[in-house]
This record gives C-alpha cells, structure tokens and sequence, in this order.
C-alpha cells in the first residue's frame, strides 16, 4: 500500500529539472509494487504449491530485501534531488514509511527461512541416521545363519 500511495505521489509532479532521482523512485516504487502484489496474489490463492521446484521463502526474501535497498537509495536521491513540492516531499515520506515496512518484512522473511532451513537440515540427518540404522540390522535368514555355524 505505501509503495502505491509513493508511486502515485510521484506521478503527481508535473515538471522536473533533474528528472533521474524522479524517475529512479518511479521505476522502483512501480517495480516494488508489482513484484509484491503478484507474490502476494500467488501466496493469497495457494499457486506457490503447485511449483514445489521453487523456495518460496527465499523469492520472498530476496524481493523484500532488494526492495528495501532500492527504496533506500530511491528515496536518499529524491530526497536530495527535489524542489520541495508537496509531492515530493510526500513521495519521499511515502518512500522511507515502504522501506522501513520492507525492512521488517525481511526480517521475518529472514527467520523463516532460517526455520525452514533447519527444519530440512534435521530432516535429512534423521533421514540418514534412520537409513545407516537400518542398513546395520542383522538379517536372520537361515543361509546366514548356517554359514556362522
């Protein structure tokens, strides 16, 4: 929601002298945006279970961390590149408000998959445990027997 409400602020400036540090916040508001509402739509509807090939944790990782960066610098450069409208000071505003939201989401998103990391790692050395195990049982068939005899 803030990434709309900083991209629909900046679509309200009208005329830029440096238009870079402009449009770099307009592509990376816009770009943010996008990218979470289709994770959150595939997340919403359960579509992310039926490509298991995919860690869905770390997509989401990777997207909340890499929009938390790009808002920071977005912001940092409009914030030192604007005229002082009312537009760009909210777009700047806006854009702090994303990234500190970003922010947090990478953080849970970090504990996640961290949890889930472990969760497989103990998994698979009970898996292995269980087939070492197994693989030492003594089979009591009768040829076995009569040849320790």
């Amino acid at each position: 929601v803030l990434a709309l409400i900083a991209f629909i602020c900046i679509e309200t400036i009208m005329e830029c002298s440096p238009c870079e540090g402009l449009y770099f916040f307009e592509f990376v508001s816009c770009s943010a945006l996008v990218v979470t509402g289709v994770l959150l739509l595939m997340f919403s509807l359960n579509l992310h279970t039926r490509i298991p090939q995919i860690n869905w944790n770390l997509t989401d990782l990777v997207n909340t961390g890499l929009s938390t960066f790009f808002f920071f610098i977005a912001s940092v450069v409009l914030a030192a590149l604007n005229h002082k409208t009312g537009a760009e000071i909210a777009a700047v505003i806006f854009g702090f408000l994303a990234m500190a939201v970003y922010a947090v989401n990478t953080y849970l998103a970090i504990k996640k998959w961290r949890m889930n990391s472990r969760q497989q790692t103990s998994r698979q050395t009970s898996d292995y445990i269980r087939a070492r195990t197994e693989s030492r049982e003594v089979d009591h068939r009768p040829e076995i027997q009569r040849l320790d005899a």
